[in-house]
């Protein structure tokens, strides 16, 4: 007990290094969603999260856009409790039976315009549930999806590239760590 102690002390802790504010590509980053969604929506974007029955691990990524490292509202960007606020529904994991009556729900509640985006490899055809009993697919088998960011999980950045990606009206494609590519699946 003692050596773990003393290790935990004495080793740097595992993370990311930190963003740097000045870096180009996340200030021109930053800059586009404001800009854009000023431009469709006159403010920013506003999104509800709900998890279809996934393992947690898209949601952990996703919180993490709302800590100090990734700072969520200086893009511009908001999560909120209401579908009735929101502008995205953020879907992540596989549509579970019990789960699918809450999420036809939630979207029927969203005012227009609206999104769907589905969070991870789940959420894009059932994942390794696909077949199961209880598994009824993924997001797209019971709404209409504009766009499914790749990953398992994706990084915070692949998200807030998404949510651009998503404002802008040409397609494009949004990588992951496993080099799956993700993108528009559908313009409505």
């Amino acid at each position: 007990m003692r050596k773990t102690i003393l290790q935990g002390l004495l080793r740097r802790p595992l993370s990311e290094p930190p963003l740097a504010l000045d870096d180009p590509d996340i200030v021109t980053l930053a800059r586009d969603l404001d800009l854009v969604s000023q431009r469709k929506l006159g403010r920013g974007l506003s999104i509800r999260a709900i998890d279809a029955g996934s393992c947690n691990g898209c949601e952990l990524e996703m919180h993490a856009l709302g800590n100090a490292f990734y700072d969520l509202e200086r893009f511009g960007l908001r999560f909120v409790a209401s579908p009735r606020h929101a502008d995205v529904l953020a879907a992540t994991g596989i549509v579970t039976r019990n789960m699918r009556e809450a999420l036809l729900r939630t979207y029927a509640a969203m005012p227009h315009p609206k999104w769907v985006v589905a969070i991870g490899a789940c959420a894009r055809d059932g994942g390794l549930f696909a077949g199961s009993p209880v598994c009824e697919g993924g997001i797209g088998a019971v709404l209409p999806v504009d766009l499914w960011i790749a990953g398992c999980p994706p990084t915070p950045r692949d998200l807030l590239e998404g949510f651009l990606t998503l404002l802008q009206p040409r397609t494009a494609a949004v990588g992951s760590s496993r080099g799956e590519k993700s993108g528009r699946l559908a313009e409505r």
